[in-house]
This record gives structure tokens, sequence and C-alpha cells, in this order.
């Protein structure tokens, strides 16, 4: 969640510039100690861009039409503390037999869902939300 709520961040509030890590925590509240790791991993995923230096920060790598919702889970998945409950079978035969099955095929449904969703389809819900847009408040005056 947290690595969609940066992506779009990103998406709905650059401007000429890039956004910085410390802007997404004050507007969203993701923790720095989680962002980081999020954000890097995003750009080595080739979802983000990083700028170095004191104007630096981070901008999306690609158009935000082509950026999925299941790509960017994907993406930060390596950066998860913990392993993948599924991958530890249930000790009891209706956790193997039944529950396991089912969670699997609700994973698979779940990311077929977000392979529908781009970043695009999100910031248009933003703007049809009415919440404020960093970007569409900042006057670009470059030639």
């Amino acid at each position: 969640m947290f690595a969609i709520e940066a992506v779009l961040d990103i998406a709905y509030n650059s401007g000429a510039q890039p956004v910085q890590s410390r802007e997404i925590n004050s507007r969203q509240g993701i923790p720095r100690r989680y962002l980081e790791p999020v954000l890097q991993q995003l750009v080595r995923a080739g979802i983000l861009d990083g700028v170095r230096g004191p104007r630096g920060g981070y901008r999306l790598a690609r158009e935000r039409r082509k950026i999925t919702l299941a790509e960017i889970a994907e993406a930060v998945r390596s950066t998860e503390a913990t392993g993948d409950p599924f991958d530890i079978p249930p000790g009891s035969p209706l956790g193997q037999e039944i529950v396991r099955p089912l969670c699997l095929d609700l994973v698979a449904t779940w990311t077929k869902e977000l392979e529908k969703i781009t970043i695009e389809d999100l910031c248009l819900r933003a703007r049809e939300t009415g919440i404020d847009s960093v970007a569409a408040n900042t006057a670009d005056f470059s030639i």
C-alpha cells in the first residue's frame, strides 16, 4: 500500500522538479524508514527515476498510464521483512487442502484486478474527488 501511495503521490504532485521523499512523507504520512527502501526498490524496478542532488527526488520513469498497480506490488514484494505466508504450509489437512488453495486463488484474482488499474486511473480518480495537487498549483515558467 505504501508503494502505491508513494507512486501515486509522485504522479499526482510532480511538476517540473522531482518529488522529494520528505514531501511524500509530509503529504501521505508514510514513515521514512519504510518509504526510502520502497522508493529505491521502485527505482531498481524501472518504475521511478531517482534524481540526485540538493533539488533531487523521484519522478516516474514511464508514463503513468503504463504503470499498473500489479507491477508496483510485485516490485516491492522483495522488500517485505517477512516471508510469504503462503510459502509455509499449514499444519492441518483443512489448512493444506482448503484454506491455502483458497488464499492462493484470491491472490491470483487480486493480482489480475491490480493489472487492470494504472496510476493514470488513480490520478483521474483523485482529480474527480477534488484532491488538491501540488503540480496543479505550481506555475511552470520554463520555455
